[in-house]
């Protein structure tokens, strides 16, 4: 019996079968083999197929997507990117910056003159002392699957959450800082709102702090999250604010403006009057303060707030 090419099936057989295919086979193994293959899974109804079939949207979805593929991509890769969020490991996976007074610490909720956090999934959480304690990770995009062309045209939205609280009988201050880095650990966008004072004898409730990353420049590589506080009481043990369930996430939303496509060749007189336009905006950044040159880059927001 003679064999069967498998393109010699109707396009819509071979467009279930891909809907199986993970995400990442598409596009490394099955893009590949020939033209058929990739003008299909470039197909709108591939990718809002699995996007139904997996769950990223429902029937009655109707938010406007510019770009479906995408869409599903992001959507497959979308998760937390910090490690140990919730104190479940102790401090593994953190990098400590500052840990004086008594030291970080992972304690369970609700902790003495504490609150249990608002959903009952969350049930550690780290807590500072008297002395200023800072902690912080370096998420590397590439690693978690983030490729260039993305960040750099597409650039998704980045979602930073992050819960803290206090004890009822004593204050405490919190800070937070967040910045989208380069290859070369040049600080592209920052989050670093004031200080937050919750005075004594508060009602210890949890708030959470969030901030969206969006039409930032061209070049995000690394995301650094950095996050502690001190007492305000200066007593000895842990009586400083109470952090857990932080998050980085890409989102599949993209509300800024994607950047222009450089699919096009450009010329050579187009591409040097682009290098000395950027020579000229690294020394105006340099003039201004706002470039930040990591020379150690996991100890570099290390530095009290």
């Amino acid at each position: 019996m003679a064999l069967v090419s498998i393109n010699e099936l109707p396009e819509n057989i071979l467009l279930e079968v891909f809907t199986y295919v993970p995400a990442h086979q598409l596009v490394l193994d099955c893009c590949p083999v020939c033209s058929l293959w990739r003008d299909l899974i470039d197909l709108v109804a591939l990718c809002k197929h699995k996007s139904l079939r997996e769950g990223f949207i429902t029937e009655d979805y109707n938010e406007p997507v510019s770009d479906w593929k995408i869409f599903y991509f992001l959507c497959s890769l979308r998760r937390n990117l910090l490690r140990n969020p919730c104190a479940e490991e102790g401090m593994r996976s953190w990098q400590i910056d500052y840990n004086r007074g008594d030291h970080w610490k992972a304690e369970s909720l609700p902790g003495g003159h504490g609150q249990d956090f608002p959903t009952s999934k969350v049930r550690k959480y780290f807590v500072t002392s008297f002395g200023l304690c800072l902690k912080s990770q370096m998420v590397d995009l590439k690693a978690e699957g983030y490729w260039e062309e993305l960040m750099d045209i597409i650039r998704p939205d980045i979602v930073v959450k992050d819960w803290f609280a206090t004890r009822a009988d004593c204050g405490c201050t919190y800070n937070i800082r967040v910045q989208l880095v380069s290859a070369n650990y040049i600080v592209l966008a920052l989050f670093e709102p004031p200080p937050v004072t919750i005075q004594q004898w508060n009602n210890a409730q949890w708030t959470e702090v969030s901030h969206t990353f969006s039409d930032y420049p061209p070049g995000v590589r690394h995301i650094l999250f950095q996050h502690g506080g001190k007492d305000t009481q200066f007593w000895a043990g842990w009586y400083g604010p109470r952090v857990t369930n932080s998050s980085i996430i890409i989102s599949p939303k993209m509300t800024g403006n994607p950047a222009a496509s450089t699919t096009q060749p450009k010329t050579t007189q187009e591409q040097e009057q682009e290098q000395g336009q950027e020579r000229e905006r690294e020394r105006e950044r340099e003039r201004e303060g706002v470039r930040t040159l990591i020379t150690c880059p996991p100890h570099f927001i290390s530095r009290p707030f």
